[in-house]
């Protein structure tokens, strides 16, 4: 029985799939406008290990993770990179340059890519149809070509975040140039500025709210019910409590477990690039593997901060070493007669913790029970013990995989396909002009032994003999 921490009810319940076999999830996904920082990384790793848990454990699972490409951020970086175009090709610009290093990162850290992903601008149509029902019903309304949703028509409206509606009101103001009823309405649909993306609507051109987006994507993929919503415990409120207040406002409802991951701090501190303490995951992949930093993120719970510093990595470095070493011991290994082992019961004490509200911590620890039992194995001259050692492998390897660390490293040679692959995604990176990201690529093809040739007719390549 897997017990879950519901966000909404804050205590931990038996996880029912509406299906039985099936999981439906949906996770709030990047805004592309910035290099992908190891915050992101840590939110996105959660829950691929999630997923991956649950596939373990026999369900199929439908992952959906979503892209904000236009908000106001991505607009404030477009007139900053792309000062004097047209703003909206800029916009379309730096969301392809910034989804595509986004892409890049998930791809070297081993993220698997979700079922589904789809972006803001492909869902308008979708969004001003769902803004529509709301007027409809009662509980949304137009104010001067922008369109707001009403609080004081949500059913139990802060009850996500666990906030009164009066603690709410108390501190919330309208901002100059709003025209919403009350301080706490959210913008479902933006009337246009001069010069932003825009599309038509029934209430003039403008562009979506940023909440609005996961409601319409969720559920348009996953139905009007779905099992699980994650996200960063930053999303929590306004974020998801809107999208809740809006999809019931609608008719549906929603999710039924909440889970939010705890967020990532730097040697204490809240990063930010105004402290001088904002970590790329390029950054840290320049110096580590990325199971290296999985480790890392492994060691608190999913709910919990986790506290990076290069010190910390080191220590996550010895550890990832300890496994390595083990592995490519076991791996020179003759099999020899069936014995019984003791395996078995490494395998049910993950599951149990793993069980237990995805609690990685204590999973890790299993796995590191069976290195120290491997270990002495190794050192003693026990009967069928190169057996014992390959039995262990396979839970070591069962364990790992739910982890997603591979410890591959740069051992295997790449194929042509990977490749032109690569070659393809650099090309890409040149086109957005995010020559830092091309170079890194040139750079990590190198070093496995591809050299590449920019010619007047593209890009050739060839191994290093």
């Amino acid at each position: 029985m897997i017990r879950i921490y519901n966000s909404l009810k804050r205590e931990k319940e038996e996880f029912k799939s509406l299906a039985e076999g099936q999981v439906k999830m949906y996770v709030c996904g990047p805004t592309v406008y910035d290099e992908p920082h190891i915050g992101h990384a840590r939110s996105a790793y959660i829950f691929d290990v999630i997923r991956r848990y649950l596939q373990y454990r026999g369900y199929d699972v439908t992952f959906v993770r979503n892209v904000t490409d236009v908000d106001d951020k991505i607009i404030n970086k477009a007139r900053e990179e792309f000062k004097g175009e047209d703003l909206n090709s800029a916009v379309k610009k730096v969301s392809s340059k910034y989804f595509a290093s986004y892409q890049r990162c998930m791809d070297e850290l081993g993220i698997r890519e979700p079922d589904a992903q789809p972006k803001a601008t492909e869902y308008i149509d979708r969004m001003i149809e769902f803004i529509e029902t709301l007027i409809e019903r009662e509980v949304a309304y137009v104010a001067d070509g922008d369109v707001y949703f009403d609080i004081k028509k949500a059913k139990d409206y802060g009850k996500l975040s666990n906030q009164s509606l009066e603690n709410m009101e108390s501190g919330a103001r309208v901002a100059a140039g709003e025209k919403k009823r009350d301080p706490l309405d959210f913008a479902l649909w933006k009337k246009a500025k001069e010069d932003e993306p825009s599309w038509d609507s029934p209430w003039g051109r403008g562009r979506p709210g940023w909440h609005i987006e996961c409601s319409v994507m969720s559920s348009d993929i996953l139905g009007d019910e779905f099992d699980i919503h994650g996200g960063g415990i930053d999303l929590i409120f306004p974020h998801h409590e809107n999208e809740l207040a809006q999809s019931q406002g609608a008719g549906k409802k929603f999710a039924r477990h909440w889970i939010h991951n705890g967020l990532l701090t730097i040697n204490g501190q809240k990063m930010a690039k105004s402290l001088g303490n904002f970590v790329t995951v390029d950054e840290v992949l320049s110096k580590y593997n990325s199971d290296v930093l999985k480790i890392l993120y492994l060691g608190a719970h999913y709910s919990n901060p986790v506290d990076f510093s290069w010190k910390k990595m080191e220590d996550s470095k010895a550890a990832y070493e300890r496994i390595d070493i083990l592995l490519g011991k076991i791996k020179k290994l003759k099999k020899d007669k069936k014995e019984e082992a003791l395996t078995e019961q490494f395998r049910k004490s993950f599951a149990e913790a793993m069980d237990d509200d995805f609690n990685t911590p204590k999973g890790l620890a299993v796995l590191f029970d069976i290195v120290n039992y491997c270990n002495s194995l190794l050192e003693g001259k026990d009967k069928g013990k190169n057996q014992k050692l390959m039995d262990a492998l396979s839970i070591i390897e069962e364990i790992t995989n739910i982890f997603g660390v591979t410890f591959e490293k740069d051992k295997g040679k790449l194929t042509d396909k990977e490749i032109e692959n690569l070659i393809q995604k650099r090309l890409e990176c040149r086109k957005n002009k995010d020559y830092k990201a091309a170079d890194k690529i040139r750079q990590d093809l190198d070093k496995k032994g591809v050299i590449l040739e920019d010619t007047k007719e593209g890009t050739t390549w060839r191994r290093k003999i």
